[in-house]
């Protein structure tokens, strides 16, 4: 896996030479446009409205529309010169405390790895936000845009997340809770539920369905089987919300109810193995 960047990360007067690993990526079905005629592949030309006719790449520059038809021509040396000291160095600014941190800010995720030489001075600050539990901010400028980051320590060494200013967030007007609404029955019937649901985190036991089912029906269509594709169950519009919870609560109680048996088993097998220490033990 190649790096996405390599600079320094410094800490006071202490700079790590590092580098940027994606830590995750999306995973899809790519699906190309086809003409439906022939199934032959399209391909997208680049073409100028003005003058009626396809042009290269290497004929292109970055513009921004202040009005209507009307643009502001910046040259590829103007973005290169303007590019910050966080281009190449991530200077730590300060440390928070993780509780403070809303994870709606938090955008891409970065592994930063040291690059050779780094290693002794990256493990120490790794440890010491360790022990302390902070998080670092930062700056890094990197994809023509110039992020607030935070690091944190991962299981074995440090990530990074770029963040979103606070100016590009959606305003919270949009939430529409209303507490007078809600009744105590229901707030315990929906507790109750909640505790029912309340399971480790495990990620690795959910899947992308909507991924499997296109790439099942990819295969058969290969080899020229028909696929059944399952219709998704419908819901049904909630009318009383007591009687839903209490239908689902009782849904849920029920799965467990096979687990019973076994459990009484196990219960009733070690009730005997200690009947049987104790007559042992008077025994002799």
């Amino acid at each position: 896996m190649s790096a996405v960047w390599s600079g320094h990360l410094t800490f006071g007067l202490v700079s790590i030479p590092l580098q940027l690993l994606t830590a995750a990526r999306r995973k899809s079905v790519d699906l190309d446009l086809l003409h439906e005629a022939d199934h032959s592949r399209i391909r997208q030309v680049l073409y100028c409205q003005a003058e009626d006719k396809p042009l290269e790449r290497s004929e292109l520059v970055k513009g921004f529309q202040y009005e209507k038809d009307h643009y502001v021509v910046i040259q590829a040396k103007e973005l290169e010169d303007i590019k910050p000291k966080s281009a190449k160095v991530v200077e730590i600014l300060e440390f928070i405390k993780a509780t403070e941190v809303d994870p709606i800010y938090l955008d891409a995720s970065y592994y930063m790895l040291p690059s050779e030489g780094g290693e002794k001075p990256y493990t120490l600050l790794y440890i010491a936000m360790q022990n302390t539990n902070l998080y670092a901010l930062a700056k890094l400028t990197m994809h023509q845009r110039e992020h607030t980051v935070l690091i944190r320590c991962g299981p074995r060494g440090l990530v990074l997340h770029t963040m979103f200013y606070d100016d590009e967030l959606r305003q919270e007007q949009a939430f529409r809770s209303e507490p007078r609404l809600v009744v105590q029955k229901e707030l315990t019937l929906a507790k109750s539920l909640i505790e029912t649901l309340t399971a480790p985190f495990e990620p690795k036991k959910y899947k992308d369905n909507y991924r499997f089912q296109l790439e099942q029906i990819i295969q058969a269509k290969q080899k020229g089987k028909r696929f059944v594709i399952t219709p998704a169950a419908t819901l049904a519009p909630v009318i009383d919300i007591m009687e839903a919870l209490q239908k689902s609560l009782a849904q849920k109680k029920q799965k467990r109810l096979p687990e019973a048996p076994a459990v009484k088993k196990v219960a009733a097998k070690a009730a005997t193995t200690k009947k049987k220490a104790v007559s042992r033990a008077r025994a002799k």
